[in-house]
């Protein structure tokens, strides 16, 4: 039997939604479900159009292992890739994130698509 844990989107203007999310799913289909449309483009952790922040100080509430690139620096940073991020614990999570995380990544010099 699976998990299910709450995960709070909160959006730039301040609006916050709880959605209570199996720990095999992904969050940003849950977040589709539920008739929240947030950005995303190529659904497989690649492009970081999807990104979230964790405002909780870390990203180990979030299990990466679908996304095709994500970097320890990128859970370092408190960032989440909402297409391919699973659910491992409770978590509030900053949407919209793609420019901070691209900023991140070029100043790691890590890759960041589009930058």
């Amino acid at each position: 039997m699976s998990q299910v844990h709450s995960v709070t989107l909160v959006f730039p203007d301040g609006q916050e939604v709880t959605l209570q999310i199996d720990e095999h799913t992904f969050i940003l289909d849950a977040a589709a479900a539920a008739g929240i449309d947030l950005p995303h483009t190529c659904l497989q952790g690649w492009c970081l159009t999807c990104a979230a922040q964790s405002l909780d100080g870390a990203a180990s509430c979030v299990d990466h292992s679908a996304a095709r690139r994500y970097f320890p620096e990128d859970a370092e940073g408190g960032f989440v890739l909402l297409c391919t991020g699973r659910p491992r614990g409770n978590c509030r999570l900053a949407t919209h994130r793609s420019q901070a995380m691209k900023a991140y990544r070029r100043q790691l010099g890590r890759p960041a698509p589009g930058a």
